[in-house]
């Protein structure tokens, strides 16, 4: 048996022509959506990344208040910043770009986020409603792990899922999705971590399993059953000395290997990378459809 790959990049294009479509039409309302982003000092992946979310919001018709600051900038200023954002109209969704230099404190100015605004789905609010299952902006990585699931084809319910990893941004929101009494729920799930005795008697048990460790090769092809749907979060720089940069993206999954025993498979790159901005513009269409009332 070798995998079907999930393509993420396919996956991703098919919303963000359908967010484009969406636009379009609340557009003939005079409904713009906006996106605030604010990006504090110059690390390279970050800058990247949110040069990628500006591009991703252009393409499908999103305006987008760029706010680059030095890395120097008080918590006062950010602060400042994020209330203006608060108070304006046209900014639909809030984007603080994490990790923030050091100095500042990235909890208050999460929580300083109007949670009307939290796109991102990490204000305690949006977190608590999405608990208990309310209607919420879900976080964008697991959301995105979702529709992957979902437009693949793939049976949540009544599904054994094995998650490797328990962080706030990944782990334990999927978690908590996974196990909501919905159509895109009702799966029995496990989370594992770095405390987990046998990880591989957990893995071995799974329909699905969800890599989110943050370490390569978490996952290898004795730890899973023939036919396992697998969904690699993981991105990690692995040495490399055939490529010119001088290192390799893996994910936690050993990819080649674990292909051959799946049914489906998420690569990295290509994977769930390409849904986490896509899910930041469906959270921003969502928001200013909210707020106009639609």
């Amino acid at each position: 048996m070798t995998a079907q790959i999930i393509d993420g990049k396919q996956v991703a294009a098919d919303m963000r022509a359908e967010l484009k479509a969406e636009v379009a039409e609340l557009k003939k309302k005079g409904i713009v959506p906006g996106l605030g982003v604010i990006l504090v000092g110059e690390d390279p992946a970050s800058q990247s990344y949110v040069t990628a979310k500006e591009r991703a919001c252009e393409e499908i018709g999103l305006y987008s208040d760029d706010n680059r600051l030095p890395a120097d900038t008080p918590q006062k200023d950010l602060m400042a910043l994020v209330e203006k954002m608060n108070n304006d109209p046209k900014i639909n969704g809030i984007l603080v770009q994490l990790p923030l230099p050091k100095g500042l404190s990235e909890a208050e100015v999460l929580l300083a986020i109007d949670p009307a605004k939290d796109v991102d789905g990490f204000h305690p609010m949006n977190v608590g409603k999405m608990v208990v299952g309310e209607k919420a902006f879900l976080p964008c990585t697991p959301h995105g792990v979702i529709q992957l699931l979902v437009r693949s084809g793939v049976k949540l319910e009544g599904a054994e899922v094995v998650i490797v990893g328990r962080s706030n941004i990944v782990g334990k929101p999927l978690a908590n999705l996974l196990i909501q009494k919905n159509a895109t729920g009702n799966a029995t799930v496990t989370v594992c971590h770095t405390q987990t005795k046998d990880l591989a008697d957990h893995t071995r048990r799974a329909d699905i399993v969800i890599a989110a460790a943050g370490r390569p090769n978490t996952v290898t092809a004795d730890m899973v059953n023939d036919g396992v749907v697998v969904i690699d979060v993981g991105v990690n720089r692995v040495e490399d000395a055939t490529k010119k940069r001088g290192y390799r993206l893996a994910g936690d999954v050993d990819f080649e290997a674990v292909k051959e025993k799946a049914s489906f498979i998420t690569p990295v790159p290509g994977g769930v990378g390409p849904m986490t901005i896509t899910m930041l513009l469906y959270n921003t269409v969502e928001s200013a459809r909210r707020a106009a009332g639609l």
